[in-house]
């Protein structure tokens, strides 16, 4: 057998000079940095000098067994350095279920009240220790939405609206959804119900519009695409209020922009009418400055009432006569949310959740 050496770098062929012109040699290709390695709650507990099991005791934040506010101030305070969190799946799958609340997006466009109550809702479930999730699914019906929903394996959703059918409920229940609750006008079928009876803000508008005197009442429903399911209980709340009275109701569709508020408004005078309720503050707020500009004195001429009570209503001269909206505190219905968890199997139940005042200010 004849042995071949192998030839060292300098007898290797040379590729030879580049021409004049050559695109350059290719750099040698970057060997990426390692991924380090996520910590663990061994490397937390060697931190710390204490137990594994110390570890999961002070960062579940379990209360069955006592441990001094100096080691748990030490596991923290390792955990913080390392970087430390929980895994949520291991944490999951010891608990039996999830710690994940969904709330899906609302179908229709939703004002700073809601926002703001949301935000509230989700400060509340952190402090319990559930993570709350935001979820589209944008063009599904409603059933596909569930299912869509089903697959994150919620331990709650809460529907806002009426994005939810009593099969939706079925496949929500069958994945492990121990609390599925509604918030709208309109019961589902095998689900927790928070009512908002929107009625009621329109009977409190066209009640107190009927007793300052006014006899000629607009109410404006607006030409955004979803906002019907709020709107026309709002509509028929106001004329439940006038029934039998000697005072009229007039329907006026608007659209949500300063052109069409201006058109309204020029049509003002040959219509008659000497009040208005606008759905809300953002609509009355357009409106009220579109009577204004066309010459109409706001109350003289016409009083102006909307609804939720925001801030920037207090502001504008007159400043505007609101219905406040009363929606439970976020503390309240995520105490609720984590009986319904802890305690599943029970009858649906059903809560009026939204209550209406009204706020007399000057527009009225």
């Amino acid at each position: 057998m004849v042995e071949i050496p192998n030839p060292s770098p300098s007898q290797l062929p040379s590729a030879g000079p580049r021409p004049p012109g050559g695109p350059p040699p290719a750099p040698p290709a970057a060997t990426p940095p390692p991924t380090p390695a996520a910590p663990t709650s061994a490397d937390v507990a060697r931190l710390a000098g204490v137990s594994r099991a110390t570890v999961s005791y002070v960062l579940n934040d379990a209360t069955s067994v006592r441990i001094s506010d100096s080691t748990r101030r030490r596991v923290r305070e390792a955990a913080r350095e390392l970087g430390y969190v929980p895994h949520a799946g291991a944490r999951s799958l010891r608990a039996g279920h999830s710690r994940l609340v969904l709330m899906p997006a609302p179908p229709v466009p939703m004002g700073p009240l809601y926002h703001r109550f949301l935000g509230e809702l989700q400060t509340a479930l952190g402090r319990l220790e559930y993570t709350v999730v935001q979820h589209a699914a944008t063009g599904a019906g409603v059933d596909e939405a569930a299912r869509a929903w089903a697959e994150l394996r919620p331990v709650a959703v809460l529907v806002p609206g009426t994005g939810l059918s009593p099969r939706g409920v079925a496949v929500l229940r069958r994945a492990g959804a121990r609390a599925v609750l509604t918030l709208g006008p309109d019961r589902v079928e095998g689900a927790h119900a928070l009512l908002t009876d929107h009625d009621a803000v329109g009977r409190s508008a066209g009640t107190h519009l009927y007793a300052r005197g006014r006899r000629r009442i607009g109410v404006v429903v607006p030409g955004e695409p979803g906002l019907d399911v709020f709107s026309l209980p709002r509509l028929a709340g106001v004329r439940q209020a006038l029934d039998g009275t000697d005072a009229s109701v007039t329907v006026l569709p608007l659209a949500p922009t300063e052109d069409a508020a201006a058109e309204l408004a020029a049509r003002w005078t040959e219509s008659g009418l000497d009040a208005v309720f606008a759905y809300n503050d953002e609509y009355a707020m357009l409106l009220m400055r579109a009577l204004q500009d066309a010459g109409l004195r706001v109350p003289e001429d016409v009083a102006v009432v909307g609804a939720d009570d925001l801030m920037l209503g207090r502001l504008l001269r007159p400043r505007l006569s609101t219905v406040r909206i009363e929606l439970p505190s976020g503390r309240e219905l995520a105490g609720l949310v984590d009986r319904l968890v802890r305690e599943p199997g029970g009858e649906p139940e059903v809560r009026d959740v939204l209550g209406a005042t009204l706020v007399a200010r000057e527009s009225s």
